[in-house]
């Protein structure tokens, strides 16, 4: 069972135009629109739904990760929440592997932190995702290069621990997610982060779980991450990773872009790092200068240049930096 025609009953997807390919050569945004940034996204994760009748870390997931903390009309988020819960009873025939399972609970939790309240569904989809779980903590996730999220077994470690500190109805500490999460912690201390977006993700992970990180380890990814801005005040993906690409081409490690620059942003605010920090401030500027003319943030892929779907992850990550600075006005 999947979602798709639930969903399309429920919203017409003719609302909302299919967006174009993302494109290095699309121009620049005269100035700054939030409405469009929305719309944005709202069109890429229906649209990937509709199509692909799955859910994925780069479009829908990271989507239905930060929507409810953003402006615009509720139907679109409506209808991607509809659709990851029918994705989820659709699993009594069919589930994914444990990266499936574990980025739709991770997404779904997230999404209900920001209502307050815990769905069935999301119980569910951890359930599953606990029964995969592996002795050490980890999962036997996916890894076919697509970095950052398909690359390593860290990246599902720390979604899923993001995702169960931050799960509201004290999710943590209940006889259902306990002893998974504290596998996870203790997965976290035995594995420390090497790359870039890792430590990122581990700074996310530092506000809801201070137990995960020492103070003196927080402070030094912070000024790693710090360190990695670039002269015009926004971060690049590819020098957050050791990731290589399929055609064997370089990856750009001079040239800010959405998703380095929204993520980083993010994670520096959720860290603790101030909004009036002057290279918060730097990253801001480069986000309200660099929108395209569609209303997203361009993204080269870390593997290919074929569809460069990193730029949908990289548009929401740009709105929550934004949101986390109080800059959803303009």
């Amino acid at each position: 069972m999947n979602g798709k025609a639930l969903v399309v009953a429920e919203f017409d997807l003719t609302q909302l135009k299919k967006p174009s390919p993302n494109s290095a050569n699309e121009p620049l945004a005269k100035s700054m629109s939030l409405v469009k940034a929305v719309e944005f996204i709202d069109r890429a994760s229906l649209h990937w739904q509709e199509s692909r009748e799955c859910v994925t870390c780069h479009t829908n997931g990271a989507y239905l990760m930060g929507r409810a903390k953003l402006k615009g009309d509720p139907a679109p988020h409506a209808a991607v929440r509809n659709f990851f819960e029918h994705y989820v009873a659709g699993w009594k025939s069919k589930k994914p592997g444990p990266h499936g399972v574990v980025a739709t609970a991770a997404a779904l939790a997230l999404d209900d932190a920001a209502k307050g309240k815990l769905s069935e569904t999301t119980l569910n989809a951890f359930t599953e995702a606990w029964k995969t779980q592996r002795e050490d903590g980890s999962w036997d996730w996916l890894k076919c290069g697509w970095g950052p999220y398909e690359s390593d077994d860290h990246y599902g470690v720390t979604l899923a621990a993001i995702a169960v500190a931050n799960a509201p109805e004290k999710y943590s500490i209940s006889k259902a997610a306990k002893y998974g999460f504290d596998k996870l912690l203790n997965w976290l201390k035995q594995n420390e982060p090497k790359l870039a977006h890792q430590k990122g993700m581990m700074l996310w992970l530092s506000e809801a779980a201070p137990q995960s990180s020492l103070k003196k380890q927080k402070a030094r990814w912070q000024k790693e991450l710090l360190n990695l801005q670039q002269k015009d005040g926004g971060w690049a993906i590819a020098t957050l990773g050791d990731w290589k690409r399929a055609d064997n081409t370089s990856q750009i490690l001079d040239q800010s872009d959405g998703y380095g620059t929204g993520f980083v942003v993010f994670v520096l605010r959720k860290s603790g790092i101030a909004a009036e920090h002057p290279a918060i401030m730097r990253g801001i500027q480069w986000i309200k200068s660099n929108q395209r003319e569609s209303g997203r943030w361009f993204t080269r892929s870390t593997y290919n240049d074929k569809h460069h779907f990193i730029t949908h992850a990289g548009t929401t990550f740009t709105l929550l930096a934004l949101a986390e600075c109080n800059q959803l006005e303009n």
